[in-house]
């Protein structure tokens, strides 16, 4: 893929618009970058234009100005496609990424040919109660990581994937974010429970490794059942499923793509 910077923005980005067809956007899991989806790529190349966005504070997303902040993400994703003349796009978030995603859906809703969510929670149905567990779990890990970016990526690795194999690419990726990141992640409650639940005019699909925490399979499946969309608990995975099964999840939006241009 071609690497690009974004005029004035932190923003890097990635290309590969060798397909004659639709085109595809990945945003990536906190803590990592775009490269958590290589194996997407590999099996997309050709038949999807690929877009993959390292968010702010991740990867080479990491020459930010003062003002800049994560809910910048969605205008700084529509900026890359006037520039590319992308009109729309199917769209996969994993974990943080899908929080992006769905901003991104809520503001430029016709440039959205469908969105994929794993590992995630509703933006516009967002209840705070439920998270306060996993809010506090964050919150101790946060702390390792202020000691330590090495400590912080073991414990981590834990929780983001599930196969040894998928830990270790985990790790890889997470040793590599700076401290100093955590700052622009502070916006992302400006995101939350800002537009109120509406009907979706383009097709949804969730998902989670049967591996994930339970609260995060118990949001999927209540999050499946209140918008009657797709849903996928995908087996031998866990939290970062994409890492985890690869094959299942490219087989899990191969059949979801397709159907969407059946509808």
């Amino acid at each position: 893929m071609k690497s690009f910077r974004l005029e004035n923005s932190p923003i890097t980005y990635f290309v590969d618009d060798t397909a004659n067809g639709e085109w595809a956007v990945f945003v990536h899991a906190a803590f990592v970058s775009h490269e958590m989806f290589e194996t997407q790529f590999s099996c997309f190349s050709g038949k999807y234009n690929l877009l993959a966005v390292d968010i702010l504070g991740h990867g080479d997303s990491v020459h930010a100005q003062k003002g800049d902040g994560v809910d910048k993400t969605a205008e700084w994703i529509n900026m890359i496609f006037e520039k590319h003349g992308i009109s729309a796009a199917h769209f996969v978030g994993v974990s943080l990424g899908s929080v992006f995603i769905q901003d991104f859906a809520n503001k430029y809703g016709d440039k959205v040919l469908s969105l994929a969510c794993f590992g995630g929670y509703d933006i516009n149905n967002f209840d705070f109660e439920k998270q306060k567990a996993n809010s506090k779990a964050q919150a101790a890990m946060a702390i390792k990581a202020m000691i330590s970016v090495k400590w912080f990526a073991k414990s981590n690795k834990k929780i983001s994937a599930y196969t040894p194999q998928a830990q270790e690419k985990f790790y890889n990726m997470n040793v590599k974010f700076r401290k100093k990141s955590f700052s622009y992640l502070a916006k992302l409650k400006n995101l939350v429970n800002k537009y109120a639940p509406a009907k979706r005019q383009y097709p949804l699909l969730v998902g989670c490794g049967e591996h994930d925490i339970p609260a995060e399979i118990e949001i999927v499946n209540e999050w499946s059942a209140r918008e009657n969309c797709d849903k996928v608990i995908l087996s031998g995975a866990g939290h970062c499923a994409n890492m985890d099964n690869p094959s299942g999840f490219n087989a899990c939006l191969e059949t979801f793509w397709t159907k969407t241009k059946k509808a």
